[in-house]
């Protein structure tokens, strides 16, 4: 039998290194793609021990130009099967839209957008190829309405959304079935690197989830080939809200938590 893997991005900590550890847990092979060397390293020798599974890892920022063909190409120069491609890279920053310098803005969109589009496009010929391969692209409960002091973050990751629900209908009579999961509020690194404020972390904790709780779910909802999975009942019922109430009441009750 012909070995194949599931490469992550993102996955040295938060919701990456959980669905990673998910995926080991059902024997499959891994590819962990993140910055961090040294938390990869680590991360590939405790799915190794635990799991008894295959796993590599590169370190590389997805964010710098030309990274995801690099991934594509250390992929084929090892001679590596990839057959589901986990698309969670990515950051948030909080506060003022011009409270944060203008490249770092760039950073996010090139990280949370072009990357995720880049990686799917390098990689969907090989998994075209497959009897049977998945896509998960991780959206966020912010990506169902605009958020004010985090308003480039929700518009990045309602990019992210709509293109998954889009593709994943042009791939329904292939062999590659994509997902798109929304998690809310998760205990991760997320709210340091996007600064976000003691009325945000107060709420968060209200509805937070474990990462390994949200990443059951995700890779449940992926092999189930569900076109959209959002993690946690009231992050469903916030979506449906956004859906349904005037935008205003949203957006002020939104900016209220992130300001």
């Amino acid at each position: 039998m012909h070995m194949t893997y599931a490469l992550v991005t993102g996955a040295s900590k938060g919701i990456g290194k959980a669905i990673a550890l998910e995926l080991a847990g059902r024997k499959k092979n891994l590819l962990l793609v993140a910055r961090n060397e040294a938390q990869l390293q680590e991360l590939c020798a405790e799915v190794k021990q635990k799991s008894g599974v295959t796993a590599d890892f590169l370190a590389i920022d997805l964010s710098e130009k030309n990274a995801p063909q690099l991934v594509l190409d250390w992929c084929t120069q090892k001679g590596y099967t990839v057959d589901v491609l986990i698309n969670n890279a990515g950051y948030g920053l909080s506060g003022p839209f011009d409270k944060h310098p203008l490249q770092d803005h760039l950073n996010m969109m090139q990280l949370n957008m072009n990357a995720l589009v880049e990686m799917t496009f390098h990689f969907l010929p090989h998994l075209k190829k497959q009897t049977k391969a998945y896509i998960m692209n991780i959206a966020s409960s912010s990506a169902y309405q605009a958020l004010p002091f985090m308003s480039l973050y929700a518009a990045s990751k309602t990019f992210v959304l709509q293109f998954s629900r889009g593709l994943s209908y042009e791939l329904s009579k292939t062999s590659v079935s994509l997902t798109v999961v929304s998690p809310g509020a998760t205990d991760t690194a997320f709210v340091d690197r996007a600064q976000i404020g003691q009325k945000g972390l107060d709420l968060a904790k209200k509805f937070n989830m474990t990462p390994e709780a949200v990443a059951k779910i995700a890779v449940d909802g992926m092999y189930q080939e569900k076109t959209e999975v959002i993690t946690g009942i009231m992050n469903k019922l916030g979506a449906a809200l956004a859906w349904l109430l005037p935008k205003k009441i949203i957006e002020k009750t939104s900016a209220k938590i992130y300001q």
